[in-house]
Parts: C-alpha cells; sequence; structure tokens
C-alpha cells in the first residue's frame, strides 16, 4: 500500500513538473512568437486606403494615330509593351495603312501640389491630343501637359483646381525602402476605376532595358495594364514609387520608378524639359578579363573606352582606359551608376572625379557640361585579311570610312567578316567595327595591326580598343582552347 502511495505522489510531482515545463515553453513561444510578427504589419489597409484614395486620378487621353494605333513605349518585347490601347488587326484600316484615327487610352497619376499639378508616365500621355483626369468623386477636369522625359518615362499634366480639388499626396523617400517592406499600389487597371492592390518590395535597382538611366523598383503589389503612373504607397501614407511596368509573362512581377528620381527632376520637368550634366566619356565595366589585362586587383570602379574631342572630360585631362572610382565622392560600382550620377549633375558644375590612371590614384576637377543631342552611327563591312581571331579585317579607307560615319583623321582597321563559334564572335564583335588599339597599342594600318599579332604569345589573351557607332569600348579575345 505504501509503495503505491509513493508511486501516486511521484506521478503527481512528474505532472506537476511537466506542467511547469509546458507553462515556460508556451511563454517563451508567446515571446518569440511576438518578437517575430511585425508591429507595423497592418490587420487591414483600409484606413490606409481611404486616406489616400483622393489624391490618385484617372487619366483618360486622346489621341490621333497613323496605322496601327498599339503604342508599347519601347517596341515588341519590352516591359511597357501593351500597356494601352488595343492592338487593332491590319484589316481594320481597310486598304489605307496610313489612315488616320482618334483612339482612346486610360492610365493614372497623382496630385502632388494644390496647384493642381499631377504626376505620371511620359507614355501616358506622350502623344495625347486631348487629356482628361477624373477624380475618386467622378468629377472630371482638362489638364494639359507641363513637362515630360521620355529617357525616365515620367511626365507632368496639370489641372486648374477649384474648392473641390483634392489633396495632394505626401512624398516619401524611396532609399530608405528596405526589400520586404509593405506597400500598397492605387490606380486604374483596364479601366475598372479606383483600384488597391497590395505586396512587398521584392527588389532595388532593377535594370530593365528601359532606357539609359534605368533603376525600377520591383514590387509583388499587381499592377496591370491602366495603373501606368500610378502612385505606389508605404506604410505611411507617402508615395515612394510610379507603377510603370509589368512583365507579361510573368506573376507578381511589378516595376515602379523610384519617387526620389522624381523628385530629383521635378524643378526641370516645371520648366517643360529635362537638361542633363555630360561628361564627354565612353564607359563600361571592368570584368575580370579586363581587370586582369589592366592589372587590376579588382573590378571595382568603370572603364573609359573613348573620350569626346572637345568634351568637358578631355578639357578635364581625362584620357581613354582611365579607371574611375568616385564621382563627388560617391562610390562609382558599375557603368549605369556613373551615367546616372553625372546625368543628374547640373550642367555648369564643378566635379571632383578619383580615377585610377598606370596603378595610381589621382583626382581631377571636371566642369560638368550640357548633354547634346544622340546621333545615329551607320555600319558596313567588306573584304580581307586573316587572322587567328576568328575575325577577317581590312585597310580603312577613306571611301569605307564615310561609310561608317567616322570623322575624317579616324585610324584603325575594319573587321570585315566574323567566324562563326571565334573567339571574336564570342566577344560579340561585329563586322564594320573598328579596331583602334591592340594590347593598348594605337593601330594605324593593316601593318600595325599585323605586328601586334605576331608579338602575342600563345595562349595569351588580346586587348582591344573597338570604336561601333557613336561609341567605343574595350573588350578581351581568348585564344580557343584557353582555360584562363
Amino acid at each position: 500500500m505504501k509503495r503505491e502511495i509513493v508511486k501516486i505522489r511521484s506521478l503527481l510531482k512528474g505532472f506537476a513538473l511537466m506542467s511547469v515545463i509546458a507553462l515556460i515553453l508556451t511563454v517563451e513561444y508567446g515571446h518569440a512568437a511576438q518578437a517575430y510578427s511585425n508591429p507595423a504589419t497592418p490587420a487591414s489597409f483600409a484606413d490606409l486606403a481611404d486616406k489616400v484614395k483622393g489624391s490618385v486620378v484617372n487619366i483618360s487621353t486622346t489621341q490621333v494615330v497613323e496605322g496601327n494605333p498599339l503604342m508599347p513605349f519601347l517596341g515588341p518585347g519590352s516591359p511597357f509593351g501593351g500597356f494601352f490601347g488595343p492592338n487593332l488587326p491590319k484589316e481594320f484600316f481597310g486598304n489605307n495603312p496610313h489612315a488616320k484615327m482618334k483612339t482612346h487610352a486610360l492610365g493614372s497619376g497623382f496630385i502632388i501640389s494644390r496647384e493642381g499639378l499631377i504626376l505620371t508616365n511620359n507614355h501616358v500621355v506622350e502623344k495625347a491630343t486631348e487629356i482628361k483626369i477624373k477624380l475618386q468623386t467622378g468629377k472630371e477636369y482638362d489638364a494639359k501637359l507641363v513637362g515630360r522625359d521620355p529617357k525616365t518615362d515620367l511626365a507632368l499634366i496639370q489641372v486648374s483646381p477649384d474648392t473641390d480639388f483634392a489633396q495632394p499626396v505626401i512624398l516619401g523617400d524611396s532609399d530608405a525602402l528596405r526589400v520586404g517592406d509593405w506597400v500598397m499600389a492605387v490606380g486604374n487597371p483596364f479601366g475598372l476605376g479606383h483600384t488597391v492592390t497590395t505586396g512587398i518590395i521584392s527588389a532595388k535597382s532593377r535594370i530593365l532595358g528601359a532606357g539609359p538611366y534605368d533603376d525600377f523598383l520591383q514590387t509583388d503589389a499587381a499592377i496591370n495594364p491602366g495603373n501606368s503612373g500610378g502612385p505606389l504607397f508605404n506604410m505611411q501614407g507617402q508615395v515612394i514609387g510610379i507603377n510603370t511596368a509589368i512583365i507579361a509573362q510573368g506573376q507578381g512581377i511589378g516595376f515602379a520608378i523610384p519617387i526620389n528620381m522624381a523628385k530629383e527632376l521635378l524643378p526641370q520637368l516645371k520648366k517643360g524639359k529635362v537638361i542633363r550634366g555630360w561628361l564627354g566619356i565612353m564607359i563600361q565595366d571592368i570584368t575580370p578579363e579586363l581587370a586582369k589585362s589592366f592589372g587590376l586587383k579588382s573590378t571595382k570602379g568603370v572603364l573609359v573606352s573613348e573620350v569626346v574631342k572637345g568634351s568637358p572630360a578631355e578639357n578635364a585631362g581625362l584620357l581613354s582606359g582611365d579607371i574611375i572610382l568616385r564621382f563627388e565622392g560617391k562610390e562609382v560600382e558599375n557603368a549605369h551608376k556613373l551615367s546616372q550620377l553625372a546625368a543628374a549633375t547640373a550642367p555648369n558644375t564643378e566635379v571632383k572625379i578619383d580615377l585610377l590612371r598606370k596603378g595610381k590614384e589621382e583626382t581631377i576637377s571636371l566642369k560638368v557640361g550640357t548633354m547634346p543631342t544622340e546621333g545615329a552611327g551607320q555600319q558596313m563591312a567588306s573584304p580581307k585579311e586573316q587572322s587567328d581571331w576568328g575575325m577577317t579585317v581590312q585597310e580603312l579607307t577613306p571611301q569605307i570610312a564615310k561609310q561608317l560615319g567616322l570623322e575624317p583623321g579616324a585610324t584603325g582597321v575594319v573587321i570585315s567578316n566574323i567566324e562563326e563559334g571565334g573567339p571574336a564572335a564570342t566577344a560579340g564583335l561585329r563586322p564594320g567595327d573598328l579596331i583602334v588599339e591592340v594590347n593598348r597599342t594605337a593601330i594605324k594600318s593593316l601593318n600595325d595591326y599585323q605586328q601586334e599579332l605576331q608579338k602575342v604569345k600563345k595562349g595569351e589573351n588580346l586587348l582591344l580598343l573597338i570604336k561601333r557607332a557613336d561609341g567605343s569600348f574595350y573588350t578581351v579575345l581568348t585564344p580557343s582552347g584557353n582555360d584562363q
């Protein structure tokens, strides 16, 4: 009997101990769950939607088009393609493919000032002959174009506000965003009217090939045709992006222009157009092969492949082959970043550029110029001089130089044929490219080219400076079978 009593007591003690442990685990789990929960995550987005919806507008435009009215932002395959306008069949125009007709398109925008200024995408209003905006209340206003910038796809329009006009939004700080932050998109998808979708920031600084100043925010908040130009809000109700693009084949992949880019350009958009800074250099990223050929320890910085004659860069003493490390104290991570920094700098501004020249760091002062109108180059190719690098070259004659659109006095040898699968093809060279340097030695004739090739030892790479159309770049050719 005593043994049974002892056993019962032992069991009771065991149950008590287990209860205490369970209680401790419950408390600790609760603390852990609380630690991992995000207090900023709302139980509902309704309050935020009510707060901002009045500042978002629907935009409808009328355009007079000739031929097919499909107006993609960048042509077939572009992430902007199909954002508005039906893709009407050719039969729609009958026997006159150049018939003019009125077509309508829809987009979104948001009010940024009490004076009736509205920010949207350039491709929403670019060719519009008439622009109307509608508030969430249903009230409509006629709008006029104030300024636009095709390179960043931004546009500013304006209406004459009245006492019923909505309040402007608050512009936030897109640089402060973190991947994983909650965001809310508001717009006019498919012409349905005000629609709210939510998601997170999936990535930052995305480059889509839409233009030279790509720097998109990626989000999984649903963005559809008609959302173009609408705002992307953070949880404080501040605009941190402008919804711009979707990938038609993708799910949960949308893109927005960071609001900080728009804020930088707003003063110029208000004046009607954007004037960008210009250095006057052709630049490229540094690949591991280029780093090795230039004796660099890393691929940091940007390689100057050409300095434009009479440009701010030439006046400041920049040289082909310089490695730009910093621009006004900001690290230059790649060519895209330097292009953005230079373009965002007002013309006539004096800047400091830190560079690496022949292994030594130097700092030069440069007065930024005004970006000129971009020109177009030409290409042409013709017969023969063989090499082991998978390409055929020939002398540069005055006739060929003229056909290639080269300036008088240009020197080098012209690539006339590329062998499929050879080193030149692998490096991306094309017929019509002009070889200006071989292993940092200037090439003025076919004889110069042949002599430099003879100096290359078996298994060594070939460093070329190529001029193509309006630009120049360095490239490294690796001989077939070389594992380096």
